[in-house]
């Protein structure tokens, strides 16, 4: 049973997040932050025909930030770049079972980093 705000599963994202580091020669890095708070998020992305193959991240920030982000690698792998593209921010604090309504910019600092992710993968495979 969660204590405090968060859900069990913000909690074990945060004392457990998954995916966590760097991923050499990644196809796409997003780095966003928020200053709201300092938060800061680094997305590295692998795309293997058309699909998120791996996923990994750095975060400096409080647990929601990290859960939000470990959260955010486990929903994108295995999607199509369309398809990770269109995840929003909710569907991470859903996913998450909820976060507190000062703690949703973390889950939009996730949204903001796979669409930041996506973008220099496409635009270092463009034309």
């Amino acid at each position: 049973m969660a204590a405090g705000p968060y859900s069990e599963k913000v909690m074990d994202h945060f004392m457990n997040p998954r995916n966590v580091g760097e991923i050499d020669g990644a196809d796409g890095v997003g780095e966003v932050g928020n200053p709201a708070c300092g938060d800061m998020m680094r997305l590295y992305i692998k795309i293997e025909e058309g699909r998120v193959r791996d996923a990994k991240f750095r975060t400096f920030g409080c647990g929601a930030a990290i859960a939000s982000s470990s959260m955010l690698t486990e929903m994108i792998k295995g999607k199509t770049v369309d398809e990770a593209r269109a995840i929003t921010n909710l569907q991470v604090a859903e996913a998450l079972d909820g976060l507190p309504a000062v703690k949703i910019h973390c889950s939009v600092m996730a949204e903001q980093a796979v669409k930041s992710a996506l973008d220099d993968y496409e635009k270092k495979h463009a034309g």
